[in-house]
C-alpha cells in the first residue's frame, strides 16, 4: 500500500490517525459488549474505516453525508458525542431516536448527517434533493451518499444517478465495494468489471480507488470536492475494500474463503497507515500505546455513562404525539371576493399563490414545465417562476419523492406531481418508509406534498383510474386529503403546503373540468381533519369523499330532509366528532367510497362508527364501494364496477330497515 502525503503536515497526519483509530477501538469494545449480551446487534465496519474517515475529513463541515451501517467513522469524524451514540445503540432516551430505531438509523442535521433506512439505495435520491437545495440556495455545499456493492442493483441507485446527472447536482455517490452482499459474492450480483464503469452510462465521471488507503481516499475526495465547488456535477466513486467481520455478527464469515480473508487482512487500513507513519517518524510504539490507552479510557467511560443513563419508559400519548411534527396553523379564512373556478383551476391557483408565498418552494413532476403537465395545471409556471423551481423530472417516481425529501430536509417546501396516482407504486418505499417515518424516528419535519390525480369514471382502464388512498391511510406519519369541490381543493392544498408533515393530496380527475363554483380569490387555508356537512338530514348519515359526494348529491332531491351528507375532505386525520355526532342523531349510516370493497378506507370508517356509536344505531352500518376487481376500461364495465349505480337501492333499503 503506497501512501502519498502530498502537502499534509505531520500534525494533520497524526490527527487523521487519531480519527482512523477511534472508530476501530469503539467497534472492538462493542464486539466485547455483544459477546457479553449487553448489546443486541452490531454491524461491523472493521477493515473499512479508511473510507468513512478519509472522506469525512476531506469534506467541509456543512457538506451533507448520508452514511450506512458500516460508517461509524463518519459519525465520529463529525465529532458526534460517543455517549449519545452508545445510547442510540442501546435504545436509550438519550440517543437520537429515543429507542424508536436502532444503530445508525438516525440523522443529526446539526452535524449534516442524514439517517439511513434499511432499504438499500433509498437514501441516494435524498442526496439529490439536498444537493439541489444547496445549488438553488447558491451555497458551496455538496452531498455524499453511501452505497454498498449490493445496493447498486437497486432501482433507487440508478434513478438517483440519472437525476443527479441530468440536473448537474454536486453529489458524490460512494460505493463501498467489499465484495459481498451479505454472503453473495460480487460475481453473482453484477457483470461489470468495475462498478465505477456504470457512471459512463449516466454521463458522469467514475473513479475506482483503494478504499483501504486513507490518504488515497482523502486526496481523491478533497480533489473532487474542490472541483464540485467550481463545476457542480455528480461523481461515482468506487472504493475497493473488505469487511473483516460478517454482514452482522450473527452472520459470521464462513462463506468467505480463508485465503481471501488472509489477503485482505494484510491490507488492514489502520495497521498499514500506522506502519507508514512510523517510517515517517511521526509515530512510535510508545506513542501508539499512549494513544490507545487514552482512547480506551474514554470509550469505557462513555460506555458506563450510557449504560447508567435512563431507560425508556413507554408512554402511549408521547409515542402517538411524535408521529407528526406538531403544527398549529394560523387559519386564514376565505375572503368575500370570489370568482368562478373549475376544480383544476383552483388547484392551479393554490400552487401559484403558494409559489409566491414561499420563494423556496419547488414543484417537480413529469412534463410539468413547458408542457404544463398532462392536466395543464402548471401551464405558464415556467415563465413566471423559472425552470429551477418548476422542474421536469425523468420518469423515476422513487427518485423524485426522495429528492423532495432532501429538499424538505434542507428547509424548502417540495410539491411533487405524481402524473397519475396509479404510478405511486413506483415510489411507494420512499413514501411509506422514508417520508412517513422520519419525524417519528429522529424528529425532522418534512414539508412534502405529493399530488395524486386519481379516480375512475373517465374510461382510462386499470392503470390510470385506481382509487388507492387506502394504501396510505393506514401508514402512520402520512396525512391524506381528498377534496370534492374547487373551494375545498384550494383551501386544503394551501394547508397541505403549509404543513410541516408529508401529505398525499388526492385530486379526482373526473372533477377537474366538470365542476365549477365560486372560489375565494385570495390565499386561504382550511383546517385539516375537519369534515363538511354538505346537506342536513334526520334519518340517514352518508359519509363520503371525492366523487362519491357528487353521486349522493344527485339523489338528495328524492330524499328531502332524510339524508345528512358528510364530506370528509380529510382522511388522515379524519373528523370523528362530526361523523359520530351525525350518526348518533340519525341512527343509521352508509359509508360510500369509490375504492374496491375489501380493505378500503370505508372499512375503517364503518368499523369506527360501529364501535363508537353502536348503542345509537337503528340499523347496521353499511358500506358501498366498487367491485373487488381491477378497474376495467370499457365504459359499461366501468359503470358496473363503480358503486354509483347501486347507490339508490342501498339508500332505500337502509332507510326502510
Amino acid at each position: 500500500m503506497e501512501f502519498k502525503r502530498k502537502r499534509i503536515s505531520d500534525k494533520e497526519l497524526l490527527q487523521l490517525y487519531h480519527k482512523l483509530l477511534w472508530p476501530r477501538l469503539i467497534e472492538e469494545k462493542m464486539l466485547i459488549l455483544l459477546r457479553q449480551g449487553r448489546i443486541s446487534k452490531w454491524f461491523s465496519g472493521i477493515g473499512q474505516e479508511a473510507i468513512s474517515v478519509g472522506l469525512t475529513q476531506a469534506l467541509q463541515p456543512d457538506d451533507y453525508i448520508l452514511p450506512l451501517h458500516r460508517n461509524l467513522g463518519v459519525f465520529t469524524t463529525r465529532d458526534i458525542p460517543l455517549k449519545k451514540l452508545i445510547c442510540q445503540w442501546l435504545g436509550k432516551p438519550d440517543g437520537f431516536t429515543s429507542g424508536r430505531d436502532r444503530s445508525f438509523h438516525f440523522g443529526s442535521m446539526s452535524h449534516h448527517v442524514i439517517g439511513m433506512i434499511s432499504h438499500l439505495g433509498a437514501m441516494l435520491p435524498v442526496a439529490d434533493g439536498l444537493a439541489l437545495a444547496s445549488r438553488l440556495d447558491g451555497k458551496d455545499q455538496i452531498a455524499v451518499a453511501f452505497s454498498g456493492d449490493g445496493g447498486t442493483s437497486e432501482g433507487d441507485f440508478h434513478e438517483a444517478l440519472n437525476v443527479a446527472a441530468v440536473w448537474d447536482l454536486p453529489v458524490i455517490f460512494v460505493i463501498e465495494n467489499n465484495g459481498y452482499g451479505l454472503s453473495t459474492p460480487s460475481h453473482e450480483q453484477y457483470r461489470a468489471a468495475k462498478l465505477a464503469d456504470r457512471a459512463r452510462g449516466y454521463g458522469m465521471k467514475g473513479l475506482t480507488i483503494d478504499g483501504n488507503n486513507v490518504l488515497e481516499v482523502f486526496h481523491t475526495v478533497q480533489r473532487l470536492r474542490k472541483q464540485m465547488g467550481k463545476n457542480p456535477k455528480p461523481v461515482l466513486l468506487e472504493c475497493q475494500t473488505f469487511r473483516m467481520r460478517g454482514h452482522e455478527e450473527a452472520s459470521g464469515t464462513k462463506y468467505v474463503p480463508k485465503e481471501l480473508m488472509e489477503e485482505w487482512g494484510k491490507k488492514d487500513p489502520i495497521l498499514n497507515f500506522e506502519n507508514w507513519l512510523k517510517e515517517e517518524e511521526i509515530l512510535d510504539d510508545n506513542l501508539i500505546e499512549d494513544i490507545r490507552k487514552e482512547m480506551k479510557v474514554s470509550i469505557n467511560e462513555a460506555v458506563e455513562e450510557a449504560f447508567h443513563s435512563p431507560e425508556v419508559s413507554p408512554k402511549t400519548e408521547l409515542e402517538m404525539g411524535e408521529v407528526f411534527r406538531a403544527f398549529q396553523p394560523e387559519i386564514q379564512l376565505p375572503s368575500e371576493k370570489k370568482k368562478e373556478l373549475r376544480f383544476v383551476d383552483a388547484i392551479q391557483e393554490s400552487l401559484d399563490q403558494s409559489m409566491e408565498r414561499h420563494q423556496g418552494m419547488v414543484i417537480m413532476g413529469q412534463d410539468i414545465a413547458d408542457y404544463g403537465g398532462v392536466f395543464k395545471i402548471t401551464e405558464g409556471f415556467v415563465e413566471k417562476f423559472g425552470k429551477e423551481r418548476v422542474r421536469n423530472t425523468p420518469i423515476c417516481e422513487s427518485a423524485i419523492v426522495g429528492a423532495a425529501m432532501g429538499l424538505a430536509l434542507a428547509g424548502r417546501k417540495a410539491v411533487m406531481e405524481m402524473q397519475f396516482a396509479d404510478f405511486v407504486s413506483c415510489g411507494f418505499n420512499q413514501i411509506v418508509n422514508n417520508l412517513a417515518k422520519t419525524h417519528y424516528r429522529w424528529g425532522e419535519a418534512l414539508s412534502v406534498v405529493v399530488r395524486m390525480p386519481t379516480g375512475a369514471g373517465v374510461g382510462a382502464g386499470p392503470y390510470h383510474s385506481q382509487s388507492n388512498e387506502a394504501w396510505f391511510t393506514q401508514v402512520p406519519g402520512l396525512k391524506v386529503l381528498y377534496p370534492s369541490s374547487p373551494s375545498d381543493a384550494k383551501g386544503l392544498l394551501n394547508a397541505a403546503i403549509e404543513d410541516p408533515n408529508p401529505v398525499l393530496f388526492f385530486e379526482h380527475k373526473a372533477l377537474y373540468r366538470s365542476l365549477t363554483e365560486e372560489v375565494p380569490e385570495d390565499w386561504y387555508q382550511l383546517p385539516l381533519g375537519k369534515a363538511s356537512i354538505v346537506n342536513k338530514g334526520e334519518d340517514l348519515t352518508i359519509v363520503s369523499y371525492g366523487l362519491g359526494v357528487h353521486w349522493v348529491k344527485e339523489i338528495l332531491e328524492d330524499h328531502k330532509g332524510e339524508i345528512e351528507l358528510i364530506d370528509l375532505r380529510s382522511l388522515v386525520p379524519w373528523d370523528k366528532e362530526t361523523v359520530f355526532d351525525s350518526v348518533r342523531k340519525t341512527g343509521k349510516c352508509l359509508v360510500l367510497v369509490e375504492d374496491s370493497h375489501t380493505g378500503s378506507f370505508g372499512a375503517e370508517l364503518a368499523a369506527s362508527i360501529s364501535e363508537e356509536c353502536f348503542q345509537y344505531l337503528d340499523g347496521p352500518v353499511q358500506r358501498l364501494s366498487s367491485l373487488d376487481t381491477p378497474i376495467p376500461f370499457h365504459k359499461e364495465l366501468e359503470k358496473q364496477y363503480l358503486p354509483q349505480s347501486r347507490l339508490r337501492e342501498k339508500v332505500d333499503k337502509l332507510l326502510a330497515y
